[in-house]
């Protein structure tokens, strides 16, 4: 069955394929998904990823048949080459990418029989940027600075994207929200800092409600945080980095730290 290939600005729906451990009809139908797919679009080759599939699996063309390739492992290389390159993701876009010339991979066929190929040329290129995909890359992680900057400009002037779109495709190397978060930390450090001091000098019920003080401080930062992430994240939609699951879990681990801090200095401190 024809599926859709998933394509720019999408984000692409899985970060990294699952080996195949089942050697089953579920497997037969993904590949042949991969063949009617590639024939419909007259592609080179496709990564089960680009249809959003969890499994490390990649088909390529091959004449009239094709080479249907399970669990890549790139084992060998040799030589490189600059390779003029689009890709289904990014339609009507190229890019310059220096590529090995020479590959060898080992992998399975689709009854789990190990295989092993040797490619250059075209196909090494081609093979190449297939398992790319089964890391969680497109060719634009493979691209040098400028080209990256020539690519992206690129699109950024493209007509047929919104211009809000435009301006959000891509993360940002700097968000407002690392400065919130910038801020919990250096509180949660002097918070640990004047737990320190207690033992040293000073009157241990002011320097508690110090504490109590920073402490609620850093919860309300984390609030904040938590919150403007989550708006933020939502203006770069094929950014990685603004999934919930990050957001949630940075939390946690300010939020824990402080946990530390603050159990230690109830104990030794507010105790008191």
């Amino acid at each position: 069955m024809v599926q859709t290939v998933i394509q720019y600005p999408t984000p692409l729906s899985v970060e990294y394929a699952t080996d195949v451990r089942v050697f089953d009809e579920k497997l037969f139908s993904l590949i042949e998904d991969l063949e009617d797919t590639i024939k419909e679009n007259n592609l080179d080759g496709l990564a089960a990823y680009q249809i959003g599939s969890y499994f490390n699996v990649v088909v390529l063309k091959d004449g009239d048949g094709f080479i249907e390739i399970i669990n890549p492992r790139l084992i060998g290389h040799s030589g490189s080459i600059i390779s003029g390159e689009t890709t289904a993701y990014y339609p009507n876009r190229s890019a310059n990418i220096e590529r090995f010339e020479n590959v060898s991979i080992v992998y399975q066929e689709r009854h789990g029989e190990d295989k092993t190929l040797k490619a250059s040329g075209d196909l090494a290129i081609l093979l190449q940027r297939k398992i790319d995909y089964t890391f969680g890359a497109t060719f634009i992680h493979k691209m040098s600075k400028e080209e990256k900057k020539r690519f992206e400009n690129g699109l950024s002037s493209k007509t047929d994207i919104s211009k809000n779109q435009v301006q959000n495709d891509y993360c940002p190397r700097t968000f407002l929200r690392d400065k919130i978060l910038l801020l919990s930390n250096i509180l949660t450090i002097l918070i640990a800092f004047v737990f320190i001091v207690s033992f040293f000098f000073g009157d241990i019920s002011t320097l508690w409600r110090l504490q109590l003080y920073g402490a609620a401080g850093v919860i309300g930062l984390d609030i904040v945080y938590f919150f403007y992430a989550q708006y933020e994240g939502k203006k770069y939609v094929s950014c990685g980095s603004c999934q919930l699951g990050n957001i949630v879990g940075t939390v946690v681990i300010s939020l824990f730290r402080l946990l530390v801090i603050m159990g230690l200095s109830y104990y030794f401190i507010g105790s008191v």
